[in-house]
């Protein structure tokens, strides 16, 4: 769908394009994960912003 959306003629030009940003956003969510995970008894967690999306 997104692929029809951009007007990309293969998908393999979409993924090329937007691959860095799915890493991303893998990265966010362990670290967020990680950070929770090792939060101190007691104490609030609170997650990062979202990223913007170029």
């Amino acid at each position: 769908m997104i692929k029809e959306l951009l007007g990309h003629a293969h998908i393999g030009v979409t993924a090329g394009v937007y691959a860095h940003v799915r890493l991303g956003l893998q990265r966010q969510a362990i670290d967020s994960l990680t950070g929770a995970l090792n939060a101190a008894p007691g104490t609030a967690f609170e997650p990062p912003a979202a990223p913007t999306v170029r």
